[in-house]
Formats: structure tokens, sequence, C-alpha cells
């Protein structure tokens, strides 16, 4: 056994297809020898053709950077005309920035003529602190937090919700709740004031509610979302853009007074309003 195999390690050793190793050699020497030579036959032939130095010539540049340049353009513009060059020149932009957009608020007309007392005037509520709006029901990433079991009805808004809601001292049912939101932005009051007050109301048995659903009972339409329009006019509440509005068009018609509307509206206290009161589109149409 041991003769067969260092027979078969001696045979492995050995050169196959009997070359030697000094025959290999030989060959690659002699194929290296060819490939020189041709690679000398094939710069030869470039050289003559001029295709060598053509093949430098097409190699790609550095790119080179360009400087910026600033360009100096005149504001006021070049007058080659002769009649109008001892002329100032017109600034189109100072007029457009002065141009303000009228704000315009539009509520449907109903069946009947929309009209308050003086009476429900002087029902308007007030509040001595500013009620912080989209915090109170609301989760921390502000969605407003509905519960079917917790949670208590808003009047206005219809939705049963966490939070602060209105107790009516007079009525004691459920139309007297508002959540804080609805009572700050329809009525300018304050739902911790409210609740702290022995003697509050709520807006249903005052005569002043303008809920959809209250004003449809008296056969006008719904405002709408009109609540940042009317603070842009300078009142503070729904509630007081309505009834102030349309108890001036009364008072207008009734007594012929010579006082416009955009005038009565800029003589009310402070505490009715959020801002430096201006005229209405309304007003303005009333008073030329």
């Amino acid at each position: 056994m041991r003769t067969r195999k260092s027979t078969l390690r001696k045979q492995s050793e050995e050169p196959c297809d009997g070359h030697t190793e000094g025959e290999g050699e030989g060959d690659s020497s002699h194929y290296e020898q060819i490939r020189d030579q041709r690679i000398k036959e094939n710069m030869e032939r470039m050289h003559n053709l001029g295709l060598f130095n053509l093949s430098l010539k097409l190699k790609a540049k550095p790119f080179k950077k360009k400087n910026k340049t600033t360009l100096h353009v005149k504001l006021s513009p070049q007058r080659r005309s002769s009649r109008i060059m001892s002329l100032a020149p017109v600034n189109y932009s100072d007029n457009r920035h002065k141009e303000k957009k009228e704000i315009d608020i539009f509520i449907a007309e109903g069946a009947n003529p929309e009209v308050y007392t003086e009476e429900q005037e002087k029902l308007l509520g007030d509040c001595e602190t500013t009620w912080e709006l989209f915090v109170d029901g609301y989760d921390v990433d502000g969605n407003r937090i509905y519960d079917p079991i917790k949670g208590e009805t808003c009047h206005q808004c219809r939705q049963k919700t966490l939070g602060q809601h209105t107790s009516c001292n007079k009525c004691e049912l459920p139309q007297g709740q508002f959540c804080g939101d609805c009572l700050y932005m329809s009525y300018g009051e304050n739902v911790m004031e409210a609740n702290q007050n022995s003697k509050w109301s709520c807006p249903p048995c005052r005569g002043i509610c303008n809920c959809s659903r209250c004003r449809r009972e008296k056969g006008w339409m719904p405002t709408g979302n009109i609540y940042n329009k009317v603070l842009k006019l300078g009142f503070k509440s729904v509630a007081h853009y309505l009834i102030k509005t349309h108890r001036s068009e009364l008072g207008l018609e009734g007594s012929g007074a010579e006082n416009s509307v955009g005038e009565e509206i800029s003589e009310t206290s402070a505490d009715t309003m959020l801002i430096r009161p201006t005229r209405t589109r309304r007003a303005l149409e009333f008073g030329r």
C-alpha cells in the first residue's frame, strides 16, 4: 500500500503532456516577445498616421469656474420721450401696498327681517379676562376630545365634548350648556366667569342666541364661520356684530337719525370692542 501511494504522488508531481518546466518558460517568453513587437508596430503606425497626437488633444480639459457678475438694475426707468422726461417716474409698488382688501360678510337672506331691540343690545355679554381658544377640551396633539358618555353637549356647536361648559341659572336646561370656545367666539363671554356668576343666564334665555337652530326658528339663515372677519371689523364677537349692525339700521329707519351707522359703531364703549372699531361695508352703504 505504501509503494502504491508513493508512486501516485510521484506521477502527480511530474509535468503533464510530456512538457518540461523549461519548455513552458520558453513558450511564455516567446509569446511576450511577439506581443511587445506588435505593440511597437502599432505605436509606429499611429505616429505615422498622426493619431497619437490627436488622442492627446482629445483629453478633457479642466473646467474653469466663471466668476459671478452682479447686475446693477436701475430702479427708476429711463424716460426717452422729451414730453415726459421732466415728469417724476411712477412707482406702482407703493399703490399696490396701500390697497386694502375689503372685508365682505355675506349672510343669506331669510324669510323674516333680522332686527334687534335696544333691550337685546343691553343684554350683550362681556368678560374681564380673555379666553384661550382651542385649548380646553383638546388633547396634547391639538385634537378635540369627543366623549359620548362623559362629555356635555354644547348648544352652539352641538358637539358632546370634554372641557368646561356653562350652566344657566334661569332655565337650568341643557340649552344653557355652551363650551368655552363657542361662548367666547359667538358672544364674547368667558365660561369661567359665567360659572362663577350666580345670576348668569344663557343666550337663548336672553333672546340673543345666534346658533343655526335658533336662527332658523326665527326665520333667519345661519351665519356660518364669520368670527375672524368680525374681529377684523373691530367687533368682539358674532353677537356684537349682528346686534349692533342691525340695531343701527332699525334706528336709522325708525327715528330718522342723522348720524350714520359707522359713527354709531365708532361711539361704542371699549368694553364691547376688542380693537378700535372701523366701519363695515354695510355701514358705508347706508352712510352714503
